[in-house]
């Protein structure tokens, strides 16, 4: 399906690309094929920091901007987590408070802000040392939203004055809906693997505990500060030195083995 200015989606595949004017279609019907093929990408399950990725992607191909941020809530704090500009540098560690900086306020109104020019002006605005040179005239906020609870907010930026139009800020707006449960779906995936990886872990840990304790004749304590000297000695994970223990052990097993059945046939 193709539209001026628009996108649209190839038949059987959600890859999306930009659309031929040459075609009648109209705008709107473009634009919900390609919140279509927005919508069938995110069913994909792709990863986590692809689903971000994917946002930015977005956002920026709806509305020119020179900067494209998303934060998620993380806590009490709204942490960058994607961006489209000339500081990825600082992804992972800007961070601020609910209600702190336009941002901040989207987050806690669950409301989006649009502002046309003269940004920094804005009461809400608020400037960053991360990002010293930035200083934008145009701000589009918008709340990234899971079942009316705020997840994250994206925010696109102009470094000279734009007036967002109804297209965009809709556009913008439906995407925060859109995505806003994938995200969240994503977002507890990757805490559900993390939690998986401490509980595997922990099991190394305290089978490498157990051998120490058996061929040492140590105590449990004693048998976990073994460990962990020797995770600070050799600047190796714990995990790095609970597998190196279950390894030794289990070829001195297999040799003793080895050696019983060959003297036994001997």
């Amino acid at each position: 399906m193709n539209t001026s200015g628009g996108w649209s989606v190839h038949s059987g595949s959600p890859l999306l690309v930009r659309a031929d004017p040459s075609n009648g279609v109209t705008r709107h019907a473009a634009d919900v094929e390609f919140l279509h093929g927005i919508a069938s990408r995110m069913a994909a399950e792709a990863p986590f920091d692809d689903v971000l990725n994917e946002v930015v992607d977005f956002a920026t191909s709806v509305v020119k901007c020179d900067s494209c941020f998303i934060y998620l809530l993380e806590g009490d704090e709204l942490v960058l987590r994607a961006s489209k500009n000339y500081h990825p540098e600082a992804v992972g560690k800007l961070k601020l408070k609910l209600g702190q900086g336009i941002t901040g306020w989207v987050a806690k109104h669950r409301e989006p802000v649009v502002v046309a020019h003269s940004a920094a002006l804005d009461p809400r605005f608020r400037f960053f040392n991360e990002l010293p040179e930035d200083r934008f005239e145009a701000f589009l906020s918008v709340p990234l939203l899971s079942r009316r609870r705020v997840v994250g907010v994206i925010n696109l930026q102009n470094i000279v004055a734009h007036d967002y139009n109804e297209r965009e800020i809709t556009f913008v707006s439906t995407v925060g809906f859109l995505v806003g449960a994938e995200i969240e779906m994503a977002r507890l995936e990757k805490v559900k693997s993390q939690l998986a990886d401490q509980l595997e872990i922990r099991k190394l840990v305290e089978r490498a505990k157990g051998i120490l304790q058996n061929e040492l004749k140590i105590s449990e304590g004693e048998a976990y500060l073994m460990l962990q000297r020797q995770s600070q000695h050799r600047r190796k994970s714990m995990k790095d030195i609970a597998e190196a223990v279950t390894l030794s052990h289990a070829v001195k097993r297999d040799w003793s083995q080895s050696t019983q059945s060959i003297s036994e046939n001997g």
